[in-house]
C-alpha cells in the first residue's frame, strides 16, 4: 500500500513539472458591423463580419525544452460571425510550429503572414483593416502557404527575418517560389521597415512579380505620422508592368479613442497608364482593453482606365462601415 501511495506521488509531481513546462492559450476576435458600399454601379448595405479584423478563433502553445530553447505553434482560423460559417480553409489564417531561442531567434514553418503583411499592419493607420486600410490600393499578399520563416531577436530595436514560401506546383518546370527579405527598427518613437520581396510563377501565374516596400511611423504623442511607398514590378512573356503605390496618415488620440486619416495613391505603368486614389478617415473608442466601438469612411476615385474597388473604369466607390470589436 506504502509503495501505491509513493507510486501516485512521483506520478503527480513528474506530471506537474511537465504541465508546468507547457502552455496553450485559447485566443480570438469577434469583430460585427454595418457596411455601405456604393461602388459607382450598385449599391449595397450588410451586416458583415471583421470590417475592423477578421474575426477568428484561434489555438497557440509554447513547450519549454530547456536552455533557452522552446516549441511553438499556432492555428487559427477564420469565422464568418454573420453567418457563424468558417471563412475559407479550416486554419487558413495561419497553421505553422517551430522553435525559438533566446540565442538563435526563431524558425517557423507552415502557412503564415507574409513579410510585407506584417509590415503594413504596424505601418497602415487603420492597421489594414476599416475602410480606409492602404491595402485596398497596395494590394499585399496577406499569407503565404508552405512557407518557412527566420526571425532575428530584437538587437536593440532591429529584428530581421527572411522568409521562402515553395511552389510547390506538380508539372512545373520553372523555379517557383516567392523569397522575402525585412529589417524593421522599432523603438522609441520611431518605426521603420523595409521589405524586399520577389515570387516566380505563383502569385501571378508565368510570371514574375518584384516587391520593394518601405514605410513607418514616428509617435510625436499628440498624434502618430504613417508613411508608406511601394514598388510592384510585374514581368511577363517579354514585357513588365510597373505600379507606384504610396500613403500618408495620421493618427490623432483624444482620450479613449483616436482619429484616423490617410490618403492612398496608385499609379500603374502599362499600355494604358492608370491611376487611383483613396482618401478615408475614421475613429475608434476603446470601451475596455478588450472592446472597442469603430467607423470610418474611404472613397476610391478612379481615372477612366481602372476599376480599382469600383464597379466600372473610371467609377468612385465609397465605403462606410460602423460597428463593436472584442478580442479575448
Amino acid at each position: 500500500m506504502k509503495k501505491s501511495f509513493l507510486a501516485l506521488a512521483l506520478m503527480s509531481a513528474f506530471s506537474g513539472a511537465a504541465l508546468a513546462q507547457s502552455a496553450v492559450t485559447v485566443y480570438g476576435v469577434v469583430d460585427m458591423g454595418l457596411a455601405r458600399d456604393d461602388n459607382g454601379v450598385a449599391t449595397k448595405t450588410s451586416l458583415d463580419s471583421g470590417l475592423q479584423s477578421g474575426s477568428r478563433l484561434g489555438f497557440k502553445g509554447t513547450e519549454d525544452l530547456g536552455n533557452g530553447l522552446k516549441a511553438n505553434f499556432v492555428l487559427e482560423m477564420g469565422l464568418k460571425t454573420d453567418t457563424g460559417a468558417s471563412d475559407g480553409v479550416t486554419f487558413g489564417r495561419q497553421a505553422y510550429v517551430g522553435l525559438s531561442s533566446v540565442n538563435f531567434g526563431s524558425i517557423n514553418l507552415g502557412r503564415q503572414k507574409s513579410l510585407t503583411y506584417v509590415a503594413s499592419e504596424s505601418i497602415d493607420p487603420f492597421g489594414v483593416g476599416l475602410a480606409g486600410n492602404m491595402n485596398r490600393l497596395f494590394g499585399t499578399v496577406t499569407r503565404f502557404d508552405n512557407a518557412a520563416t527566420y526571425t532575428t531577436n530584437s538587437l536593440s530595436g532591429f529584428v530581421g527575418a527572411a522568409q521562402y514560401s515553395f511552389g510547390e506546383q506538380a508539372g512545373s518546370t520553372s523555379k517557383q517560389g516567392i523569397v522575402s527579405l525585412s529589417g524593421t527598427y522599432n523603438a522609441g518613437p520611431v518605426l521603420a521597415s523595409l521589405v524586399y520581396e520577389k515570387a516566380k510563377d505563383v502569385v501571378v501565374v508565368g510570371a514574375d512579380v518584384e516587391k520593394v516596400l518601405v514605410g513607418g511611423s514616428y509617435d510625436f504623442n499628440v498624434a502618430k505620422a504613417h508613411a508608406a511607398y511601394e514598388q510592384v514590378k510585374t514581368s511577363f512573356a517579354g514585357s513588365s508592368v510597373k505600379a507606384n503605390v504610396w500613403m500618408i496618415g495620421a493618427t490623432v488620440p483624444v482620450g479613449a479613442g483616436a482619429f484616423l486619416a490617410d490618403y492612398t495613391n496608385s499609379s500603374v505603368k502599362d499600355f494604358n497608364d492608370t491611376t487611383a486614389q483613396q482618401y478615408a478617415i475614421g475613429y475608434t473608442y476603446s470601451l475596455s482593453k478588450r472592446t472597442n466601438l469603430y467607423t470610418s469612411f474611404s472613397q476610391t476615385k478612379n481615372d477612366v482606365n481602372v476599376a480599382v474597388n469600383a464597379g466600372a473604369k473610371g467609377a468612385t466607390d465609397k465605403l462606410f462601415n460602423v460597428g463593436v470589436r472584442h478580442a479575448f
